[in-house]
């Protein structure tokens, strides 16, 4: 019978030394030396995610302004309400790629290109609908991505991210929902 090695747990620093510590590269504000995941990807992570809320808002708006049709007044209300959440998403992003240190990149040139999400403008309600569905799903998949790839090395971020995925998560729920209550009518 193998026995497993025992596993060592981790041990908590004394006060002297977390003091010490947190004087060392105090001008890295809250990127501290136990911060484990590699700082300049998740940067790029980040802006990438930010650029892909940005493109979202974009799109929203457009929806927003261009729906028309007897189905349309909650469906303008429901994007005019993802657009702001989206822009509350984007400004989370922004903050914390400031606190690592990073700058966030709203520069319009190359934006559609940073973002996971297309920009597609659709022609009807129901394309509308569809292309945002379309967007929020590719929303879903890369924050599940960003959350595993983060793994323990930097739980803020993959905090955030998780928020962020939740409410990517309603609207496409909610966005479903009208797809479906389209079919019926």
């Amino acid at each position: 019978m193998t026995k497993n090695p025992p596993t060592t747990a981790p041990t908590l620093s004394d006060i002297p030394t977390l003091r010490a510590r947190a004087r060392q590269h105090i001008e890295e504000g809250a990127v501290t030396e136990g911060y484990a995941a590699d700082r300049q990807a998740v940067l790029k992570m980040l802006n990438e995610a930010l650029a892909t809320e940005l493109v979202c808002v974009l799109r929203y708006k457009r929806h927003f302004s261009m729906a028309t049709g007897i189905h349309s007044a909650p469906v303008a209300a429901e994007f005019a309400e993802h657009a702001a959440e989206e822009m509350a998403h984007a400004d989370m992003i922004a903050k914390r790629i400031v606190e690592l240190q990073g700058e966030p990149n709203y520069s319009p040139q190359g934006l559609a290109e940073r973002s996971h999400a297309e920009y597609v403008e659709g022609k009807t309600l129901h394309d509308m609908i569809r292309e945002d569905l379309v967007a929020e799903r590719v929303a879903i998949e890369s924050y599940r991505e960003m959350i595993a790839y983060l793994g323990s090395a930097d739980p803020t971020t993959q905090h955030m991210l998780k928020t962020i995925l939740a409410s990517e998560e309603e609207h496409a729920d909610d966005l479903a929902s009208f797809l479906e209550d389209m079919k019926e009518h």
